[in-house]
């Protein structure tokens, strides 16, 4: 299948693609006994998908034993403002840049979708498309593909491109040439580990979701430990600090599906932490921020309004010490407390 590659690297970024990378599905093997190390640490914390799809997760192989091409695909997000500029107004809530507009799932298998059909259309064969809702390790099969390298904040990081895309990944009986691999360029650069506030790398290239920001404030249900809800700041949903802080970066290029580019500024805390579960559904619906529910999002809200230090903010987190979710009455009570010194009794 020589012939059909340059034709469908031009066609994936005429349909919208940054980059393009081809692989096969055996050609991670450490990404087994990698993913077992990481389980049996407890770093997937509440995860326990992870867990559940352990032996399709570990081998691409074993997901679809038909496939003989992996075909990775990258599509930027970069955002148009330095994300780490949001710390500077504590009274606002930070959301990380990828879900500040429209749902990436959609827009990205959208343009996977049309891809898949070109290909079929070329060479009759079978796919499958895949963007982060099954048990693909797209990260270590972007980088046998070529694509980029896991940094040392094990996010992909490419030379052209920085560290913000999403990845997407079609599955195929075609037998198409393989690209080679990428190899770390991060050197003894540490910049992303120094920049997590919670030091949530335990060592470069190995990250305890348990601690990680975006990990708490999407995927942990309940009360998050009283010890890194300080740590936590003002983000609300995600955590851009290791990604933003990458040198790399410098080589980061413009997004060009409009889809990506926000819908608003930073939120202020005292509007969102007044939603309702209907009002909370309108206001992010399409947007991947709807998953977390009103629940989670007002918790979140309300530790970050524990660590604006503005006092005024105090009386939006009393109106919430009764709340029927208990994590969401535990985070008001705590913010409270941080605002004002008080313990409520």
């Amino acid at each position: 299948m020589q012939a059909i590659s340059p034709t469908l690297r031009q066609t994936a970024f005429d349909y919208g693609f940054s980059g393009i990378g081809i692989t096969s599905p055996t050609a991670i093997p450490q990404a087994a006994s990698r993913l077992r190390a990481f389980l049996a640490a407890g770093h997937h914390g509440q995860m326990s998908w992870m867990e559940d799809r352990e032996a399709w997760r570990a081998d691409p192989a074993a997901l679809w034993p038909e496939a003989r091409s992996v075909i990775m695909l990258a599509e930027v997000y970069t955002p148009t403002t330095n994300p780490l500029e949001g710390l500077n107004h504590p009274s606002h809530g930070l959301i990380s840049a990828y879900a500040q507009g429209k749902d990436y799932h959609d827009l990205v298998k959208r343009r996977l979708k049309r891809l898949a059909r070109w290909l079929i259309e070329q060479a009759p064969c079978e796919v499958k498309v895949f963007v982060d809702t099954a048990p693909v390790m797209e990260k270590p099969l972007a980088e046998a593909a070529g694509l980029g390298w896991q940094g040392k904040h094990t996010n992909l990081l490419s030379r052209d491109l920085g560290n913000w895309f999403f990845l997407g990944a079609i599955f195929t009986t075609l037998d198409l040439p393989k690209d080679a691999p990428e190899t770390s360029h991060c050197g003894t650069c540490t910049a992303c580990l120094d920049a997590c506030p919670t030091k949530a790398f335990p060592a470069p290239y190995r990250l305890d979701a348990t601690r990680c920001i975006s990990y708490l404030t999407i995927e942990h249900r309940g009360p998050v430990d009283p010890a890194l809800r300080p740590l936590m700041g003002n983000h609300i949903y995600g955590c851009d600090d290791c990604l933003a802080a990458c040198p790399w970066n410098k080589f980061a290029v413009a997004a060009s599906e409009i889809g990506y580019q926000p819908k608003a500024g930073l939120p202020e805390l005292a509007d969102l932490a007044s939603l309702n579960d209907a009002q909370f559904r309108q206001r992010f619906a399409g947007s991947p921020i709807k998953r977390i529910g009103r629940d989670r999002m007002v918790r979140n809200v309300l530790y970050a309004i524990g660590n604006s230090g503005n006092p005024a903010l105090a009386a939006n987190a009393q109106a919430l010490t009764h709340d029927p979710d208990p994590s969401v009455a535990d985070a008001a009570a705590w913010a409270v407390t941080r605002l004002t010194g008080q313990s409520l009794p």
